[in-house]
């Protein structure tokens, strides 16, 4: 269940290359056009209920949870279906169009993005608005649609924080304080700066892909990504310039990987391998490490996320939206309501490298402890979790920044950081087919 939010995808299911088809398809059935359903009051009925890529390995948590509701609510029968994480998006179009899309179904970013902006997602906030108080600061509000006032479309499931990770040797062999590690994303980029002055090319500091490092740290450098209506993109400005140039130049410098700008090394292995000093910053990667690279994992350090001038970092959660005109609101909405309450996601991390967006769950002791805070593992846990209990949306990838979007400015910031063009134009050029392609899906 590893998940970096270097990758800006929601945790373990990492589906999003299937959007860029999904998005030309068109959705003409299966609740678009349809009347929202209205709860009844009787808990009754047979749903259906998608999970992505969870057999067979979380098979007996899930079915005892589907087992232990339908003991609760006799009246409701879940039939329960898992598909894999490839063509994920294009299976939810095909279903939206044939009408036979799931009454509960597991959402990733781009997946909840695909259905709720075309009006295939019932809002739960009306189904069941009083549940909003249960979940962590920011887990609800993360499924609002930009004008759809205050309409939540899904239901918050399992989540994940940002947390860094670092090679504690490696940070003091570049003259580093193990104990102090960056907290801003201007600092981030100074220590990186240091480390490859002083790595000799034995090792570099993170990895060239700008596309684990967007939106995010424009967001967290105050880079307003839209205007106020959230119908265009800003980003062009000095802000968002002068990172690209920082990029460039650090790359120059030899602070990254060479070919980590436009293939997709493993990050892990370079980590692991004592070539990297920052990795990614996921708790499940920290598992990972103390399986594939023990001497690695004993002197790695963990911290909170690393910020910026909003002080914020963003929450990546799997969710489960509701079928807007669903025969059985009330068991989908009651059964949504039972997958992600506290005792069951607080089981489900046990299992699994994630954590609650349940706010009870989230106060379970588990995620409090710290142990002697030397445990690398352990203490990612305890980070992870006081820092969901305030994390706040700014650092989020707003519905908008498609993979589509994303993809467009990598290319163009890619080609700054080889030289190929200068950081203004690849900016500029990046936020004029970021609009482009924003138009083109409003008008779908």
């Amino acid at each position: 269940m590893t998940r970096s939010p270097l990758t800006r995808t929601a945790l373990a299911t990492l589906v999003a290359a299937g959007l860029l088809t999904a998005s030309g398809c068109g959705l003409s059935g299966g609740g678009a056009g349809a009347e929202e359903a209205r709860r009844t009051g009787e808990v009754s009925g047979e749903i259906t209920f998608r999970t992505l890529q969870l057999k067979p390995k979380f098979t007996a948590y899930v079915q005892g949870v589907i087992d232990a509701f339908e003991a609760e609510h006799p009246k409701v029968k879940v039939k329960w279906e898992d598909v894999p994480g490839d063509g994920y998006n294009e299976k939810l179009v095909a279903d939206a169009q044939a009408g036979a899309l799931p009454d509960v179904v597991n959402l990733s970013t781009d997946s909840f993005q695909l259905l709720g902006d075309r009006g295939m997602l019932a809002d739960v906030a009306r189904l069941d608005g009083a549940v909003a108080a249960e979940y962590v600061p920011g887990a609800w509000e993360q499924f609002k649609l930009p004008g759809k006032g205050d309409g939540v479309y899904a239901y918050p499931w399992y989540v994940t924080p940002e947390i860094l990770t670092y090679n504690k040797d490696l940070f003091a062999k570049a003259g580093l304080d193990p104990d102090r590690p960056p907290t801003t994303v201007e600092q981030f980029f100074d220590y990186a700066e240091r480390i490859a002055a002083r790595s000799g090319g034995q090792y570099a500091a993170f990895m060239a892909d700008p596309k684990g490092r967007l939106p995010g740290d424009w967001q967290k450098m105050g880079v307003p990504l839209l205007n106020d209506a959230r119908d265009r993109f800003t980003f062009d400005t000095d802000r968002a310039v002068a990172w690209v140039e920082r990029m460039k130049d650090l790359y120059a410098k030899g602070a990254m990987p060479k070919e980590s700008l436009l293939k997709a090394d493993d990050i892990n292995q370079l980590y692991g391998a004592g070539k990297l000093v920052f990795g990614p910053g996921s708790p499940g990667f920290v598992r990972d490490i103390r399986q594939n690279a023990p001497q690695v994992y004993a002197r790695t350090g963990v911290a909170g996320a690393v910020t910026g001038t909003l002080g914020h970092i963003g929450i990546y959660a799997q969710s489960l939206g509701i079928r807007k005109d669903t025969r059985h609101p009330d068991a989908a909405a009651e059964f949504a309501k039972w997958v992600t309450n506290g005792p069951n996601q607080v089981e489900f991390s046990r299992n699994a490298t994630i954590y609650p967006s349940n706010a009870k769950g989230l106060a379970d002791p588990r995620f409090a402890d710290r142990g002697d805070g030397r445990d690398a593992e352990t203490l990612a846990r305890a980070v992870g979790a006081e820092q969901l209990k305030t994390a706040d949306l700014d650092a989020n990838t707003p519905v908008q920044w498609t993979s589509q979007v994303g993809d467009a400015v990598v290319r163009e910031v890619q080609r700054a950081i080889q030289g190929e063009q200068d950081a203004r134009t690849a900016v500029r050029r990046a936020q004029e087919e970021a609009n482009r392609l924003l138009a083109a899906g409003t008008r779908k």
